[in-house]
């Protein structure tokens, strides 16, 4: 082989080092902070096609990594709630158990219900409707959720209007019982001092990532009853109403075994779905199991919440996490940003 032909081959080897040192150069990476994680302490690059964890574009889809799973690979994800996947939760109200399979349980107007209850995490939702002449039941959607875990209660609701203006944001959240304000515009965050509560903005309104580290991380999104959807279900929708409710979805992290509530209870090992596949607007009941008094209450009858037991566990493995700094970093469950 010539001289000139090895110089050729040489930059060629060169020129592709470098275009590749500068896709990975370019990219995210992703870690895990608990250390009961399989990947814990590794720095996992994102995909080229997702290769952000906070992309400038709302629209563009995360670079996401599943701290439960064991491959450990990053993926893409929108930032928005799947109406059609696991742990979902839309319309009025639909859910999807963590088995998969869809369920409705329409509960009750102006009334609370637990929809996850574990002995560190509770979620409750309040439900708003009405009821047609017609009707024998309410039509209902989910308003708000209470979210209580160790000393925290935490609350996102949709607010009333009478019609929908999507340059509006009509969402209102509150911690410990005070109002914050976590001004418009995309990726506009607020952050508890004590970094156990994280509300993104995915979108400039009307849509957030809420984030519990290693706890739970909720996509919300809020929508109108609109005069079609009236028209096709006949909701019978009122011209000074048009019900935004919220549309959510929940990724869990280290749930009991006997976790409980409308939707936590499909996760429990054993669980046995009374929907089963294939049934068309299967409807589940237990309203009277899982009421409680109010959006923050954890008194329903078979609720488990104990902030005060969850508080003292904090506090023993409190060591895991004591040298790490998490300052400006998206430490959700979906792994903490790393640029390079």
């Amino acid at each position: 082989m010539s001289i000139s032909n090895r110089n050729s081959l040489i930059y060629l080897f060169l020129l592709f080092a470098f275009c590749e040192m500068k896709i990975i150069v370019g990219k995210d990476t992703r870690s895990c902070i608990s250390r009961k994680s399989p990947c814990f302490g590794k720095k996992v690059p994102c995909p080229n096609e997702c290769p952000y964890g906070s992309p400038t574009n709302s629209k563009a889809k995360v670079c996401y990594l599943d701290c439960d799973s064991p491959t450990c690979e990053t993926q893409c994800k929108t930032r928005k709630p799947n109406c059609n996947s696991p742990g979902s939760a839309c319309l009025d109200p639909r859910f999807v158990g963590a088995d998969g399979i869809v369920f409705y349980f329409h509960g009750r107007r102006n009334e609370h219900f637990a929809l996850v209850s574990d002995v560190n995490l509770q979620i409750n939702a309040r439900f708003i409707g009405l009821r047609p002449a017609t009707r024998t039941r309410d039509y209902t959607w989910i308003q708000s959720l209470g979210v209580l875990f160790g000393s925290h209660k935490f609350t996102i609701e949709a607010t009333p209007t009478a019609s929908w203006n999507h340059e509006v944001d009509h969402l209102k959240f509150s911690h410990n019982g005070k109002e914050l304000a976590i001004p418009d515009g995309y990726l506009s965050t607020w952050q508890c001092p004590q970094n156990q509560v994280r509300i993104e903005r995915t979108s400039s309104k009307n849509s957030v990532t809420i984030t519990l580290p290693e706890v739970a991380e909720i996509l919300v999104n809020v929508v109108p009853v609109t005069k079609e959807d009236s028209r096709i279900h006949n909701y019978q929708i009122p011209e000074d109403n048009c019900f935004a409710h919220l549309e959510v979805q929940f990724k869990f992290h280290g749930l009991s075994s006997k976790v409980e509530g409308v939707l936590g209870r499909t996760y429990q090992p054993d669980f046995q779905n009374p929907a089963k596949l294939g049934v068309p607007m299967a409807v589940v009941g237990g309203e009277d199991k899982y009421r409680t008094t109010s959006l923050v209450s954890a008194d329903c009858r078979v609720c488990l919440f104990d902030g005060a037991k969850e508080a003292s566990e904090k506090i023993n493995s409190v060591s895991e996490y004591g040298l790490l700094d998490c300052t400006g970093v998206a430490n959700s469950g979906n792994g903490i940003v790393c640029r390079r």
